[in-house]
């Protein structure tokens, strides 16, 4: 089973999806998690209620969304990965820093515990700023993994990343075998 998470990062949260609807065409069974933000804000992009029906459609599960829903997932939930998508620079910082305030971050403290891989997909705007020291820190982790990152708008934002969503099922695919596929950052 593959644990997957939704952060905060609103404008691509139908990308999002979509890389997650195709893990489930290639066969793969989810559980889905959220950050409270994605649980319950409604935004210009979606409903929260909507996203969560059809999250829990798409599934057949119900989504956790609460630290205490989460704790389990390393000790006795097993994942056989966990992909956090988008990933926020906020969940980012906090990871890196050993925070576990948000469901999201106690998914990855707890599935961490138990040596399989988590795979960050980024979504940030100060991810070439405030945050490209917290890269670092999570790339040096073991067991830690990106999906290729793209500066989606060098002119307007110049400190932005943003991960190839597209390559989510491949670079899973290459985290369950312990590899970090390169380059990481897309031109």
């Amino acid at each position: 089973m593959i644990g997957y998470a939704f952060c905060g990062s609103f404008c691509t949260l139908t990308r999002s999806l979509s890389a997650m609807k195709a893990l489930i065409g290639q066969g793969y069974e989810i559980l889905p998690i959220m950050s409270e933000n994605v649980y319950t804000l409604d935004t210009r992009f979606w409903i929260a209620d909507d996203f969560r029906r059809e999250v829990e459609r798409l599934t057949g599960k119900d989504i956790i969304h609460t630290i205490v829903e989460a704790e389990p997932l390393g000790p006795k939930v097993s994942l056989d990965a966990l992909v956090i998508a988008p990933c926020t620079g906020n969940t980012l910082a906090k990871m890196a820093l050993g925070i576990t305030d948000t469901a999201v971050t106690m998914a990855a403290k707890a599935h961490l515990r138990t040596d399989r891989p988590l795979l960050i997909s980024l979504a940030s705007n100060d991810s070439m700023s405030a945050n490209m020291k917290n890269i670092s820190t999570m790339l040096m982790r073991k067991q830690v993994y990106f999906t290729p990152l793209i500066q989606d708008d060098p002119e307007k934002k110049p400190h932005s990343l943003v991960c190839d969503f597209e390559a989510i099922p491949s670079y899973l695919a290459l985290a369950l075998e312990g590899k970090q596929q390169r380059p990481l950052f897309k031109a």
